[in-house]
């Protein structure tokens, strides 16, 4: 009798995707600080810079609030992966072809992340149903987050 009836071989998928919402939960978090640190870094030399030049150098400080939204979408979009992510051993990549994602891809994935914290964070959710942890705005994006360290590349 063959043991594969028992034990079938696990699956690629089960392998890239297993243990990634405790992940995520830590990258994002780590994300989170270093937006913060570069934040309040950004706000101090705006304040010196608009005391040097008289008031004026002061309407930069209308850029921080788009800083999270250039983080990921830059970091994503050009190494695949934010510092946080990488730390906690994570890759992000399309979902088709398990390619690095496009700007474009990385833009509406940082943009449906930030509504579906507005949304309640109900769209998470959907990462504990599904089989690959894929959350709603992974979905839409058609992008994917796998482990590095299980990555075929």
């Amino acid at each position: 009798m063959s043991q594969t009836v028992f034990y079938p071989p696990p699956q690629p998928d089960r392998a890239l995707s297993h243990g990634v919402i405790p992940r995520r939960c830590a990258a994002f978090i780590c994300d989170m600080i270093g937006i913060a640190l570069f934040f309040w870094t950004m706000t101090f030399a705006i304040a010196i810079f608009g005391v040097l030049t008289l008031g004026f150098g002061w309407l930069a400080f209308h850029i921080l609030p788009w800083l999270p939204l250039l983080y990921y979408t830059l970091l994503i979009g050009g190494t695949g992966a934010t510092p946080g992510q990488r730390l906690a051993g994570l890759a992000v990549r399309q979902d088709a072809t398990l390619e690095l994602p496009t700007l474009a891809q990385a833009f509406v994935w940082t943009l449906l992340l930030w509504l579906s914290f507005v949304l309640a964070g109900l769209p998470f959710l959907l990462a504990f149903v599904n089989p690959r942890h894929r959350a709603a705005h992974d979905m839409l994006s058609g992008i994917t987050i796998v482990r590095a360290t299980q990555f075929p590349y």
